[in-house]
């Protein structure tokens, strides 16, 4: 199977190695410093006490790599409209494109069962353009479930986790994705093939889309957001506002607010990914995780103040950090 990894950060690249290992060939699309570290000495992977150095095929340009089976997009959200037509390069008539990304994707609403069917979101997709370039037929929804960092160019070091959640938009076993799955589990993951991959991106969707941003106004930590009063009970309010929201488009959450808030403080004393963003003047997922909950909110007539709130405030504060366009709102 012919896998790209486009964006071979600490998903990409820790998936796209253990992919390698299994069999498959991997070509890894990145740039900058990054990729002539993984060029001159090949990818290398500190996981479980263990050193793999990888002697990866890298490059900048998509049509080196050639068509692909599928093609693994471990981008950050902001950084997806952008690359969506280095991507469209890599797709041929059959060609899986596989979201491992936090947030919505651009496909939420393709084949979604009744009348709000292929709606498209402004907030993550400004004028289509990923609907029409990256149709939602190729994709594959994956959440994942891992922690770890660049250490410096070309050197990935993997903390915690290797689950990668998989499904169809339209809930179906297909070939695809069950070839995706079965690959996947044979390189040591953990990859189920789920029905409603819908509700997975909710439950991961559901801390971010409040600890993500209060942390970015306040600084703090996941444990200190969770187990303090006044943070705890703001994002606890938008917690039920999106779950409101998401219950409903159908969706069914296996644990209650407080069980997700104490899943958070169980990571202890991390810095969010929107927080790490903010402090390395990167751009944040700020649409990605909370503006397109508001616009799902108004397609449902769901009223979300909380959400609203922090919202606003954190569109603010980034912006004055250079970290979020003011075009965008």
């Amino acid at each position: 199977m012919r896998i790209c990894i486009f964006g071979a950060g600490a998903v990409g690249g820790y998936l796209g190695v253990k992919l390698a290992s299994a069999g498959a060939d991997v070509t890894f699309v990145a740039r900058g410093p990054h990729l002539a570290a993984m060029r001159a000495g090949g990818v290398t992977l500190l996981s479980e006490g263990r050193r793999i150095v990888h002697p990866a095929r890298c490059t900048d340009d998509p049509d080196e790599a050639g068509k692909q089976d599928v093609v693994i997009v471990t981008l950050k959200a902001p950084a997806l409209p952008a690359a969506a037509a280095q991507i469209e390069r890599l797709l041929g008539p059959e060609t899986a494109i596989v979201t491992a990304m936090n947030g919505v994707p651009w496909w939420y609403f393709y084949r979604f069962p009744g009348p709000l069917a292929d709606t498209q979101l402004a907030s993550v997709d400004p004028a289509g353009a990923l609907w029409k370039k990256l149709h939602p037929r190729r994709a594959i929804g994956c959440v994942v479930y891992l922690a770890g960092h660049i250490a410096e160019p070309g050197v990935i070091v993997h903390t915690h986790g290797n689950r990668f959640l998989l499904g169809e938009p339209d809930g179906a076993a297909s070939p695809r994705s069950r070839a995706l799955a079965d690959l996947i589990a044979r390189a040591g993951l953990d990859a189920p093939l789920g029905t409603k991959i819908r509700d997975d991106i909710w439950l991961k969707l559901w801390g971010n889309l409040s600890f993500n941003p209060i942390s970015a106004l306040t600084g703090a930590t996941l444990r200190r957001l969770a187990i303090d009063p006044n943070s705890r009970a703001v994002a606890r309010a938008m917690m039920v506002e999106a779950r409101i929201v998401a219950e409903r488009l159908g969706v069914a959450f296996p644990i209650d607010v407080d069980g997700r808030i104490a899943m958070a403080a169980d990571v202890g004393e991390h810095k969010t990914s929107m927080l790490q963003d903010l402090e390395t003047g990167r751009p944040m997922e700020i649409d990605a995780l909370l503006g397109v909950v508001v616009e799902m909110a108004r397609l449902v007539d769901v009223a979300t103040p909380a959400c609203d709130l922090v919202l606003a405030l954190v569109r603010q504060r980034a912006e004055l950090a250079g970290c979020y366009p003011a075009r965008n709102r």
